[in-house]
């Protein structure tokens, strides 16, 4: 019996790695919720930053992108730079896409992968399945690397909790919890931006906190951009085009340059429709860092350096950290203890070959993960474009 390739997680890398191995006639078993992260830990009533070109998830064969599914469920087409998507339509896309093309997902949860001796990967399933798989592909994107900062940590004791003083932006779908309570939200990027005014449009007094000498920014609105420079699916810059497009030699660059660019191209800034909803209802408090939180009677205090070298004491009902997420090896425990130990890492994220391949033969990785090595667009649902058929060409050479 010919053992199959497991990919594990379910949103748009899981599904168009799926979809592009499938294709190719590899037996393969898909394990997660369809587009789970984005149903459960998105706000509900979020607009998607990216445009319909850059949101589309990559299929092995034509007629299955966005404006294709808005075709099939009788919705407006989605198409131009001005349309803005719902988070709600994005999920139904990817949940039609995964009915087209990967029908016979299962909705388990993989609970361990270890080496197996002789070659390939024992994997065991929560219903109790054990099986051997000939390689895995580990999609699993956000899930279990939201990053809060050490600075946070006094106030959220047992880590960041909904009903707790300090939270994540992740662990937030519904924002009228906090209607008539006051609300600090950190961070600067669309996640903070847009979690900020949500709230506030649903009845909560809100504060944005900025950190470091950048300000509170809005990218151009798509007729602002400039004519000469070549499109990408994030805007018109050659340094776009170059990442979109080229990401094959990244994993070249010198470890400091990748894990730098990766943080800050298509850093903290906000989409261009949010400026004026944001900007009538949220304050912003610009400081040079937040130094420490506590939460003596329950409530968060948070200690903030300001501009002029002070410091000041901030109150409120709650702290939401929009802080991003951090890729950690050490986070993924369904990755067995010894197969993470035999990881190459860089910096918590592991260091890919050609083909997403890790230093493991067989062992994949895609999506967020495999950004340090790929760059900033495998944070994009538009990085399935680069990263799906040559993952699958790559696994089809090594393992077909």
């Amino acid at each position: 019996m010919i053992q199959p390739v497991a990919v594990i997680g379910a949103g748009p890398f899981g599904l168009s790695t799926a979809a592009h191995l499938r294709a190719r006639g590899i037996a393969v078993r898909v394990f997660g919720e369809p587009m789970v992260s984005w149903r459960d830990h998105m706000p509900e009533g979020m607009l998607l930053k990216s445009t319909p070109v850059a949101s589309n998830i990559d299929a092995p064969q034509r007629g299955h992108t966005l404006a294709d599914y808005c075709d099939a469920a009788g919705i407006a087409r989605l198409v131009t730079d001005e349309d803005i998507i719902p988070v709600e339509t994005f999920i139904a896309y990817g949940e039609w896409f995964q009915q087209q093309l990967v029908p016979k997902l299962e909705r388990v949860k993989v609970v361990s992968v270890d080496r197996r001796q002789g070659g390939g990967f024992e994997l065991k399933l929560d219903s109790g399945e054990q099986f051997a798989a000939r390689a895995v592909v580990v999609a699993t994107g956000l899930s279990g690397l939201a990053h809060l900062p050490p600075e946070l940590a006094a106030a959220a004791a047992d880590g960041p909790t909904p009903t707790g003083p300090v939270s994540h932006s992740s662990q937030h779908h519904d924002l009228t919890r906090f209607s008539g309570k006051e609300l600090l939200v950190i961070g600067a990027g669309q996640s903070a931006l847009e979690t900020a005014a949500l709230a506030a449009e649903a009845g909560a007094q809100v504060r944005v906190i900025s950190r470091g000498q950048g300000k509170v920014a809005f990218g151009a609105p798509p007729w602002d951009q400039p004519k000469l420079r070549p499109e990408s699916p994030f805007g018109r810059a050659w340094s776009l085009w170059a990442l979109s497009y080229y990401p094959h030699p990244y994993r070249f660059l010198p470890a400091r340059t990748r894990h730098y660019l990766v943080r800050r191209v298509l850093g903290p800034l906000g989409a261009w429709w949010l400026r004026d909803r944001f900007q009538s209802k949220v304050q912003v408090r610009e400081v040079v860092a937040v130094v420490g939180a506590a939460a003596p009677d329950g409530s968060p205090v948070l200690t903030v350096r300001t501009h002029t070298g002070h410091t000041e004491e901030l109150t409120a009902d709650h702290v939401i950290a929009a802080t991003g997420y951090r890729v950690d090896i050490a986070a993924m425990d369904f990755l067995g203890h010894e197969l993470r130990t035999e990881l190459a890492v860089s910096r918590g994220t592991p260091r890919l070959g050609p083909g997403y391949v890790s230093s493991v033969p067989g062992l994949y990785f895609t999506g967020l993960p495999a950004a340090a090595s790929y760059g900033p667009v495998m944070r994009f649902v538009c990085g399935t474009e680069f990263a799906s058929p040559r993952l699958a060409k790559h696994l089809a050479a090594a393992h077909g």
